[in-house]
């Protein structure tokens, strides 16, 4: 039976509309633009992004996770390779990233391949991070089970002990993966679900950018 209270919830979108003819060519500048209007728009955690992977069976899941950098050679975050989607990436490269700005009615789908950043670009992030974070990459074994929270708890302990003298060092298992988008969708939402989307798909070295249906 459908549920009232859920299937009646609705807002209808009337910020700003989207035209292909006004879009950049390059999609990246057009992220640009929108990631400019999103640090001003008062958005709570722009850079959050759901990350899809699957595995190499095509088994789907997704998680939040932080955009750290972005140029024209793709989207960067950072993880544990040996988290669960380490595992998937590693099996699958193919991923897919999602910006929801509410605030903004936009969103932004990345499609593309995932590969490791280098070590040094890896290094430099974990060492710019706050040394309670370092010291949680280090002592998580992130994904696997744990017997409860005192377990984690006592791991943190242990590892702040050891590094009560010097600076943790980068462990190996943690670092950079870089997303080169082959497709990318701009969302723009309108009045009465008639939704701007404009897609960009790869076309040999340029981009092809058209209009989907809402």
């Amino acid at each position: 039976m459908l549920n009232k209270k859920v299937a009646d919830l609705r807002k209808d979108y009337t910020l700003a509309e989207l035209d292909e003819s006004e879009v950049a060519q390059d999609p990246i500048q057009q992220f640009e633009k929108w990631w400019n209007e999103a640090l001003t728009g008062e958005i709570d955690e722009a850079n959050a992004m759901t990350l899809a992977t699957s595995t190499s069976a095509g088994i789907p899941t997704t998680r939040i996770v932080l955009l750290k950098s972005f140029d024209k050679d793709g989207f960067v975050f950072f993880t544990n390779y040996d988290s669960r989607k380490g595992h998937e990436m590693a099996a699958n490269p193919h991923v897919s990233l999602l910006f929801f700005w509410k605030e903004l009615q936009r969103q932004v789908r990345i499609d593309g391949v995932v590969s490791k950043v280098d070590a040094a670009m890896s290094t430099e992030y974990y060492n710019s991070r706050p040394i309670g974070s370092r010291i949680g990459a280090i002592a998580s074994p992130q994904s696997k089970v744990i017997p409860n929270r005192s377990f984690l708890e006592e791991k943190v302990k242990s590892v702040t002990e050891k590094y009560e003298k010097h600076a943790p060092e980068r462990p190996e298992n943690w670092g950079g993966y870089i997303v080169k988008p082959v497709a990318m969708e701009f969302w723009q939402g309108r009045s009465s679900r008639l939704h701007d989307r404009i897609q960009y798909s790869q076309e040999g070295s340029s981009w092809k950018i058209e209009r989907l249906a809402p």
